[in-house]
């Protein structure tokens, strides 16, 4: 179990490292979303090895390091990669960042991911904007003794996805002419893909997308009383809707292909926030 102080010497490294730079924003970007990250001003980069406590990132499309500097007018610190359950940490270690974060003063988060398409309306490509999630009785990152300084014992989960910025990024895509839908992600642990016998079932539990990520992120931000966005690039859809195998290759590949209108989705958000 972490401590509060575990979290303050992370906080004070990577506050060493940043000149009097402030974040307030803090980007998660998911496989092959990292891409996002390249566009910041005056970067600084600090690579997760390099921070006291942190855990590195091993999964496929994640660079593994904080790029800082200004997006869309905004002061951000981006997670180009971030770690998973899947890859052997707690959930605890995976929510590391989120509070770390706090500690450098921000107060919202925007997480993305790569993720299948459970409902039968979505196709490969589609940009998700996240109303909800469902994780059932999976690993929590709160487990444990509280720390109060980031959150009280029982968080309420009822408004995790935060209106305003849900708002705001349909604003933002409707401006750029990009098709955005809405829909509910459904955490699993991976790392196999799924079966079509579960995605049937998250179908009929109200699952959208399903992806193996974000929700640790989201409930230690909510629980921190961080302001949240959440977006899903649908980049395959998931087992049993089509009648194919699932591969990592084609999740690169649709985020590859939509690098540009998921960029230019999120700078608009951040210029309107």
């Amino acid at each position: 179990m972490f401590q509060l102080s575990d979290y303050k010497e992370s906080a004070d490294y990577i506050r060493s490292r940043l000149n009097g730079f402030s974040p307030a924003y803090l980007l998660i970007l998911g496989s092959g979303l990292g891409v996002l990250a390249d566009q910041a001003r005056g970067p600084i980069y600090i690579p997760y090895s390099e921070i006291p406590n942190f855990k590195t990132s091993t999964a496929p499309g994640h660079a593994g390091r904080f790029v800082c500097g200004e997006l869309g007018g905004k002061p951000v610190i981006i997670m180009q990669g971030r770690v998973h359950f899947y890859e052997g940490y707690s959930a605890e270690e995976v929510a590391y960042p989120v509070r770390v974060a706090k500690l450098l003063g921000v107060h919202s988060l925007i997480v993305t991911n790569a993720a299948g398409g459970i409902n039968l309306g979505y196709k490969a490509g589609d940009l998700v904007a996240l109303k909800d999630f469902i994780k059932l009785g999976l690993p929590n990152p709160l487990i444990g003794k509280n720390i109060p300084e980031f959150g009280p014992r029982f968080p309420d989960m009822s408004y995790v996805f935060d209106k305003g910025y849900f708002k705001l990024i349909k604003e933002a895509a409707a401006e750029q002419g990009i098709a955005l839908k809405e829909g509910v992600y459904f955490y699993a642990t991976g790392p196999q893909y799924e079966t079509p016998a579960e995605i049937r079932a998250f179908r009929i539990l109200g699952g959208d997308v399903v992806g193996m990520s974000t929700v640790h992120e989201c409930i230690t931000a909510a629980h921190a009383g961080m302001k949240i966005l959440g977006i899903s690039l649908v980049t395959n859809m998931a087992a049993g809707v089509l009648d194919k195998p699932l591969t990592e290759e084609e999740v690169l590949k649709e985020a590859e292909a939509a690098k540009d209108r998921f960029a230019r989705l999120l700078l608009n958000f951040l210029q309107r926030v």
